[in-house]
Order: C-alpha cells, then sequence, then structure tokens
C-alpha cells in the first residue's frame, strides 16, 4: 500500500484531539467532474491511509468536501464556506485556472493553504497557493521542442478551451515558437472554443487542411474537461492519423480517455509529469491501493493524483517538522520538504511554491494507457514566471524570509504585492 514512511503518524500530539479538518473543493458535478471527481477521491483514500498509520501529531483527519459543480463564481463561495465556516486546516482543490483565480482572493484574505495539482499557465506565485501540478516549463515548452526535435513538426495548431489557461499557455508557446525556433505567423493556428463543446466537425476539418499545406504540423491541445471526448471522436472520424498530424495535449491523461475508443487514436501524445505505465514499485502500490479503494479492476491512476500524492505527502511531512497545522508555520516548514514521487524520483518544494517534476511525453495505446517514449533525464525546477513575456522576464517568486514575495522584480528592486483580487475579477470576465 501507500508508503508508511511517507503516510506514518509523527510529531507531538497535541492538547486537543479534535480532527485536522482537510478540505476537498473538486467540482462533483457540471463539466469538469469528468476529471475533478476522482482527485475528491484520491485525497480521500490518502486521508484513510493516513488515518490507518495514526493520523498526524495524534489526531485523526477528516474530509471536508464541497462540490463547486464546475461554476468558477461557486468556487469562491465553497472556498469561503470550507475556510470560515468548516474552518479546514488546508485545501486541496480546484483544476481549470479560472477556478483558481476565483478562490486566490479568499485564501489570501483568511489565510488558508491550498495544494492546486493541476498543470497551468504560470504568471503566478501565491504564499497561499502551492502549485503541485507543472508549470509551462515543466510541460508545454518541453512539449513542443519534442515535437520539433524528434518528431520533425514544423506547423503547430494551438487549440484550447476559451478560458484563462490555454490562453495564457498559448500566447507563452506562440512567444517561443517564434523566438527559440523561428516558426513564422502563418505555420501558427490558434483556435479557441467554449467548455463542453460538442460540434468538433469544421474544427478538425480546418486542422486537416491546415496540415496539407506542405509543412508536417501537428496540434497542440489545451482543450480541457468533457469536450476531449467528442473531440477525440471526431478525429477518429475524420481519421486524423497520428502519423499525419499528431495532437499532444496537456489535459488529457488516463481517466479521460476512459471514454473513448482509442483504437483509432494510437499514436497521439499527451505530455505530462506521470504516467499508470511507469513502471516503478512505488507506482504499482499505489495503484494497487487505488484499486482497492474503489473496488474497480478497471480503475485508472493519472497525473493530477499522483500530483495530490505528493502534495499530501509535503504538507503532512511539514506538519510534523513544525509539530503543528497553522498555516504560517506550514508556509515556513514546507519549503525544501523533499519526498518520493511516483516515477522514481523525488519532489521538492522550492521557495516559489512550485515543486520539481520530470517531463514526461506518451502515446495513446489501443487499451487507454501511455507508452511513455521521452523523458527528461531528470526533475526540472517549476518557473512561477515565463522567460517568453515581456512583463514576466523580470520577475521572480521566493517566499522565504527577508524576501517573501512571489513577484519581485530584479530589474526595479521591488515586490509588485498580490493582485489576486484583479486576476479573479479578469479571469471571471473572460
Amino acid at each position: 500500500m501507500l508508503t508508511a514512511s511517507l503516510l506514518g503518524a509523527g510529531g507531538q500530539a497535541l492538547a486537543d484531539d479534535d480532527p485536522i479538518k482537510v478540505g476537498i473543493l473538486h467540482s462533483l458535478s457540471g463539466t469538469m467532474a469528468i476529471s475533478e471527481t476522482v482527485l475528491k477521491d484520491t485525497v480521500e483514500m490518502l486521508i484513510a491511509k493516513q488515518n490507518e498509520q495514526g493520523g498526524l501529531l495524534g489526531r485523526q483527519l477528516e474530509a471536508v468536501v464541497v462540490d463547486p459543480a464546475s461554476n468558477w463564481p461557486l468556487f469562491a463561495e465553497r472556498a469561503r464556506e470550507l475556510l470560515a465556516q468548516h474552518e479546514v486546516d488546508v485545501v486541496f482543490g480546484n483544476w481549470t485556472s479560472v477556478s483558481r483565480k476565483a478562490v486566490l482572493p479568499v485564501f489570501e484574505e483568511l489565510n488558508g493553504l491550498l495544494f492546486y495539482p493541476v498543470q497551468y499557465e504560470g504568471e503566478e506565485s501565491s504564499e497561499n497557493v502551492f502549485y503541485t501540478g507543472a508549470a509551462p516549463n515543466q510541460q508545454a515548452i518541453p512539449a513542443v521542442d519534442y515535437l520539433i526535435n524528434e518528431v520533425g513538426i514544423e506547423r503547430f495548431a494551438l487549440l484550447g478551451t476559451d478560458y484563462v489557461y490555454p490562453r495564457t499557455t498559448n500566447r507563452i508557446l506562440e512567444a517561443y515558437l517564434k523566438e527559440e525556433h523561428g516558426v513564422a505567423d502563418e505555420d501558427i493556428m490558434i483556435n479557441y472554443t467554449p467548455f463542453g463543446h460538442t460540434d468538433w466537425q469544421n474544427i478538425v476539418a480546418e486542422v486537416r487542411r491546415f496540415g496539407t499545406e506542405g509543412k508536417r504540423t501537428a496540434v497542440v491541445s489545451t482543450i480541457n474537461g468533457d469536450a476531449n471526448v467528442p473531440f477525440y471522436r471526431e478525429l477518429g472520424n475524420q481519421g486524423v492519423d497520428a502519423g499525419d498530424i499528431p495532437v499532444i495535449a496537456f489535459s488529457v491523461g488516463e481517466q479521460e480517455l476512459t471514454g473513448i475508443d482509442t483504437a483509432p487514436l494510437v499514436g497521439h501524445l499527451a505530455a505530462w509529469n506521470y504516467f499508470m505505465s511507469v513502471d516503478t514499485d512505488a507506482n504499482y502500490d499505489f495503484i494497487d491501493a487505488w484499486i482497492e479503494w474503489t473496488g474497480d479492476e478497471e480503475a485508472v491512476t493519472n497525473d493530477p493524483m499522483e500530483a495530490h500524492y505528493i502534495g499530501f505527502n509535503m504538507w503532512a511531512e511539514a506538519v510534523r517538522k513544525a509539530g503543528t497545522t497553522d498555516p504560517d508555520a506550514i508556509k515556513d516548514a514546507i519549503i525544501g520538504v523533499v519526498v518520493p514521487n511516483l516515477s522514481g524520483s523525488y519532489a521538492a518544494m522550492m521557495p516559489n511554491h512550485h515543486i520539481t517534476k520530470p517531463v514526461l511525453i506518451g502515446e495513446i495505446q489501443d487499451n487507454g494507457q501511455f507508452d511513455i517514449v521521452w523523458q527528461t533525464p531528470s526533475t526540472v525546477v517549476g518557473d512561477a514566471w515565463s522567460d517568453f513575456l515581456p512583463g514576466s522576464r523580470d520577475l521572480m517568486a521566493d517566499w522565504q524570509a527577508p524576501m517573501r514575495c512571489g513577484n519581485f522584480n530584479v530589474a526595479t528592486g521591488r515586490c509588485g504585492g498580490s493582485t489576486a483580487a484583479e486576476e479573479a475579477e479578469a479571469a471571471l470576465a473572460e
């Protein structure tokens, strides 16, 4: 089962025996339920395993689950409910960046702790958030490098869901492709669709036309949620073969593929930091634990589940190290914490509240799994701020004293301070 050294009891018992409350803020209904429900289940499994080992600091852990229902403003309400009403000690949650932007002012106002487990666009570092998913330099940029260097791609169709993560990620990729690889404007196609989009016939046909103009073409997909099911079905319907126009996805993993006939999709790609097919003892133990927890022999694991596994174990280690669940103590204690990942190496929490991660490229197989075809030789440190956007090049994040700043400008020597409220308003307006 899960490694005892990670899930064992530790620290000192507190004066009272009240449970440590762990908030879970994931959509259990709506367009994102296809991706987020299993993350709720993952945190509940980790809590149960921790309690089997005696809890933390001599106290049991108690899950407090709310459903923000894929409704971005409702995420903020549910976050406030967890922190102010239920008085949880920590929250694990969110998938989309717009939902994260929505809750960020609440966590900063009430000094809560959020562990965010999904790849995102960067351009953020909050004292109250720990980013255990990939930043662009841990997923998107290595993915396009792979396409160019290993596959020979010259044209890129950037397809995404219409919200902050795809738009910002594609701004970074567009600048990177032009500056670092000399890709011309006419060789970059960009298209956005709403959440839950179902009619992909015209868009896939346009991609096919884009790929017949004399240069090797690939799709870079930041499509999120259940829109992926009809998108991949339409690829199969139109015979878009991975040998001709490969698709590399940043938000499609084993869970999303469970609802698709993957036979026509064999050879299409995904870039993540973990795949269920990773060949390590730690991964097999995690899979066994997951299958036992769900009671489903066909249950699959995926990258954001591993991110919650890492984040939960980092938080637990910080609680043991600090001897308390106090948010300010955890913020200090968690920097530098190192725990095993499921890929055979280790994850470290850096001062910018991002973690070190390997980058893996996988090919879809006809059984819905991924064959790992490429990976970085070592783990990569997550960048909070992109080197390829003008407003970000001079920024850095370091939450240790004396800096304690998420957007320190090295050119001016000044901290920009929190812009969470403004960013939330802008993300929700989009």
